[in-house]
């Protein structure tokens, strides 16, 4: 097995750290929200090409029509458009490891004037992506790099796979995972404050339509407001939150959150006129929930509570769709990935906490329909992610690749588990 000092690693990384934040800052310039990642693509495809083998894995519209796609937002097209995949081949016998992360970002928050365009202060980047999860791919990039010069040469392959969409589902995970990829472990990298996340919440994204039956103001007694639908609705819809959390209980690294699995009400639209009872209300939101329950039980538990708490109006008057629906994903804290990834966290001086995700992202797909064992871990704080104060510290960029540069050689020169 390759022997290196914890001083070497940083003096490789710190060496690449000029490079690091040049791909950053490069990156953030790319307005890369979902369906307009190309240019980003294109940047980080030019920069990791200095070190590691990378691939562009084209999208097709034929995803569409993947049980597991999600269309939060619509018209969409993928001709032309790819992923990501970037290969370090290993000379055989050790563990393969895979990283993933992803290059779309939400659009500009209110009152963020500049979003696309990155500014360093005080060690710090800001703008959109600056943390998540751009960041995160040039965390990538910094182990990468600094793994070349060093000399290193793992027995394990390495791969990466940068994608598309994940903000609105992770259509662009689904889009590799649909091409059978298979390795010994996966670190999905998402701004954790360099915490191990081995168990992360479910999601689904929910669009609810109720319709009613307009009119004057004036003639209240022949008219049924689908905006009082809709709220009656979220209600309804609260309650069931509270119902399915009280059940939820029992999960060791969720239970110390106080809600680890909340509903949220983002979008309500309803009517033209303030004299008129609407026709139609739309609310969007988004449920989570943990391992006790799929994506399909919540599902069906939600239009039957609906159907249940709703009254004789409401009953027949909604349609419940859903855009975007993740399992949740459990990893045993004592799995080797686990243990190592925290070992090596400590060796560089950070604590090694293992803990859980209270938002969704990609793990699932890796952990639970290809079962690669598979933990959330990165630099920066969802804090600050979707704010318009998004932002990352440099050093802990570096701390977070001489993590993984450790990582690398304890997991890529060990032996794959037999059986």
């Amino acid at each position: 097995m390759t022997t290196l000092s914890v001083s070497d690693i940083r003096r490789a990384v710190e060496a690449v750290a000029p490079e690091t934040c040049r791909l950053l800052c490069n990156l953030i310039q790319c307005p890369s929200v979902s369906g307009q990642e190309q240019a980003a693509v294109d940047c980080a495809f030019a920069r990791f090409q200095q070190v590691a083998d990378v691939e562009r894995v084209p999208l097709s519209n034929s995803l569409r029509e993947d049980e597991d796609y999600s269309d939060p937002v619509e018209g969409i097209e993928y001709e032309d458009r790819s992923n990501l995949c970037v290969h370090l081949p290993g000379t055989g016998g050790g563990r393969s490891l895979l990283f993933n992360t992803h290059l779309d970002v939400v659009p500009a928050s209110q009152g963020q004037e500049h979003a696309f365009e990155p500014r360093v202060e005080d060690g710090r980047v800001y703008g959109r992506g600056a943390c998540d999860a751009k960041g995160q791919a040039v965390t990538i990039y910094a182990a990468l790099a600094a793994a070349k010069r060093l000399g290193l040469k793992l027995r394990g392959d390495v791969r990466a796979h940068l994608v598309v969409e994940e903000e609105v589902g992770g259509n662009g995970t689904l889009a590799m995972i649909r091409r059978g990829v298979r390795a010994d472990g996966c670190i999905v990298m998402e701004p954790t404050e360099q915490r191990i996340l081995s168990s992360v919440r479910g999601a689904v994204w929910f669009r609810l339509t109720c319709a009613g039956r307009p009119g004057h103001s004036g003639r209240a007694g022949d008219t049924v407001s689908a905006l009082k639908m809709a709220i009656h609705s979220i209600e309804i819809l609260e309650q069931y939150h509270d119902q399915l959390l009280a059940a939820s209980r029992g999960f060791p690294l969720f239970d110390p959150y106080p809600n680890p699995m909340p509903i949220t009400f983002g979008k309500l639209a309803a009517g033209d006129w303030p004299a008129t009872a609407p026709s139609r209300a739309v609310v969007e939101g988004v449920l989570g929930l943990l391992p006790n329950k799929t994506r399909h039980d919540v599902m069906r538990e939600m239009r039957q509570a609906l159907i249940d708490g709703g009254d004789p109006w409401l009953r027949d008057h909604f349609v419940l769709e859903f855009m975007y629906r993740h399992d949740a994903h459990v990893l045993d804290p004592c799995h080797p990935l686990v243990q190592r990834l925290a070992a090596c966290c400590r060796d560089l001086g950070a604590p090694g906490d293992i803990s859980a995700m209270t938002a969704s992202c990609d793990s699932w797909f890796y952990n639970n329909q290809l079962q690669i064992p598979s933990a959330v871990f990165g630099p920066g704080s969802l804090r600050f992610a979707h704010t318009n104060e998004e932002q990352i510290s440099l050093a802990e960029i570096n701390e977070a690749a001489a993590i993984l540069v450790r990582f690398l050689v304890d997991w890529c020169d060990s032996p794959p588990e037999r059986g």
